[in-house]
């Protein structure tokens, strides 16, 4: 049998449960990090090990924390599935090396992955994952694993149950004034996707004026009435459709592994990822009065650069993914730090993205403003000017990857959609610079064989042309 290449994308490494998603996979990449955790001196540390919803994920951890046990290092292993936010938290008041989560988080049913975490709970740096990779291929190489039965390793204490929702609990009111939030009669449809952000916001409202409507709140692998538990509009209809037959007055929803934040209006509209970064920005710039840069990822809107303009604060981009911008935040002493995807970190907490707390502050902004969803997006454009963003999906065969990059890499078009390009930033992907500071982005996604165009735009009706525009350049339709 081939070895399978193990690669860390945009956040862990990612594949199809049964082909090269197995046991000996998942324990080879355990292996690697064990190895690199004793080679930088970290080991006696421990790790936090925690996993999701998706099929048999509690015993791929269970085989991570043997292999750990079996290099003598201590994992604290998580009692349920849990949130990725709440598992990355955790690595603190346990000063662990850090963590692994199995999760694939937002992709398909078929999928699953590994997630690691360095010791300031957020993304490791993209050095360590490519030395935890150079560990990989050499474990796979020598066929080595060094594992310790499970039962064995709970008596000798080398695997210690822990329950990480606690000080994870305690951090979320200590950030936001949940009195406050309980206290103001709204209703909330919220939509966990079947992962495991299921059960937390009814827990954290319970006898309380705001309710909460759940939805699609149980354990299923096969994620029911959706493509994939990633909170996009595609994939919330039943959400948006719930929204106006309850009277509610937002939509929460969380990807699969709850580090991601949909958000809907009041009318059942879906508010996309690039108003959300704005929103929240707003509301810790004004509503809070707080003061930092702002960091995001190239896909982000350009929405934060005149809204910390504004307010007198700094934006830093970055390449897509927090392991890229976690680090960043943690350079900059970051305010707030997201990305496309829905994906958002907060100062005074981790720089690692938050679904559940970036609910909490988009709820919090509605109360403190007084407004509706539809009534905040109104207000932001009141103060920035309208913005229109979208993105389409582009499938590929993954042995066509390097011809559509070089076609995409070798195109110097000199207007896309009638508006002049006035640079090309290659960064990460290609980003076309627009006249008037729109933008195109074309990128290839580094967990799966997809291609991804973005675009954002001042000119409402110009949406379609230029993601066509983006399609027609890489040579492949959506």
């Amino acid at each position: 049998m081939a070895t399978t290449s193990i690669r860390f994308g945009t956040d862990g490494w990612r594949a199809g449960i049964g082909d090269d998603y197995t046991f000996e996979n998942v324990r080879y990449c355990a292996q690697g990090t064990a190895d690199e955790l004793k080679a930088d001196g970290s080991a006696a540390k421990g790790m936090v090990v925690g996993y999701d919803t998706r099929f048999r994920s509690e015993d791929f951890a269970r085989a991570v924390a043997e292999v750990l046990a079996g290099n003598g290092i201590t994992t604290y292993l998580a009692n349920r599935f849990m949130p990725t936010p709440v598992l990355s938290y955790a690595i603190l008041p346990y000063a662990t090396a850090g963590g692994i989560w199995i999760t694939a988080s937002h992709n398909p049913p078929t999928d699953n992955g590994f997630k690691l975490r360095s010791s300031y709970a957020g993304a490791a740096a993209p050095e360590t994952l490519v030395a935890v990779e150079e560990r990989i291929r050499a474990t796979q190489a020598q066929q080595r694993i060094e594992r310790m039965d499970y039962d064995e390793a709970l008596k000798k204490g080398l695997i210690q149950i822990i329950d990480p929702s606690e000080p994870y609990l305690e951090q979320i009111n200590k950030l936001v004034d949940m009195d406050v939030l309980r206290d103001a009669g709204l209703k909330i449809v919220a939509d966990p996707m079947w992962g495991v952000g299921q059960g937390w916001l009814p827990s954290l409202f319970a006898s309380a004026s705001t309710t909460i409507h759940e939805i699609h709140n149980g354990r299923n692998p096969l994620f029911p009435e959706m493509a994939r538990p990633e909170p996009i509009a595609d994939n919330l209809r039943v959400l948006l459709r719930t929204i106006p037959e309850v009277g509610a007055a937002a939509g929460i929803a969380f990807d699969g592994d709850a580090d991601r934040v949909g958000f809907a209006s009041e009318k059942g509209d879906f508010v996309n990822q690039l108003q959300v970064y704005a929103l929240l920005a707003l509301y810790l710039l004004e509503c809070r009065g707080q003061r930092g840069p702002l960091v995001r990822t190239i896909s982000t809107t350009a929405m934060a650069n005149k809204l910390a303009a504004r307010y007198g604060v700094d934006v830093y981009e970055t390449g897509v993914g927090f392991k890229y911008v976690a680090p960043k935040m943690l350079e900059v002493n970051a305010l707030l730090g997201g990305e496309e995807s829905g994906g958002f970190a907060f100062a005074n907490h981790i720089p690692e993205r938050d679904g559940i707390l970036a609910g909490l502050y988009l709820l919090d902004l509605m109360v403190r403003m007084g407004k509706s969803p539809s009534e905040l997006i109104d207000h932001l454009f009141a103060l920035v000017g309208p913005h229109y963003y979208d993105r389409v999906d582009g499938q590929m065969r993954a042995q066509d990857r390097p011809a559509v990059i070089e076609r995409v890499r070798s195109a110097r078009p000199e207007a896309i959609a009638g508006l002049r390009v006035e640079e090309i930033d290659t960064r990460d992907g290609f980003r076309y610079v627009l006249e008037g500071g729109d933008w195109l982005l074309i990128r290839f996604s580094g967990t799966e064989a997809v291609i991804r165009v973005y675009c954002e735009t001042t000119r409402e009706a110009l949406v379609p042309a230029i993601l066509e525009a983006g399609l027609k350049i890489a040579g492949i339709s959506a």
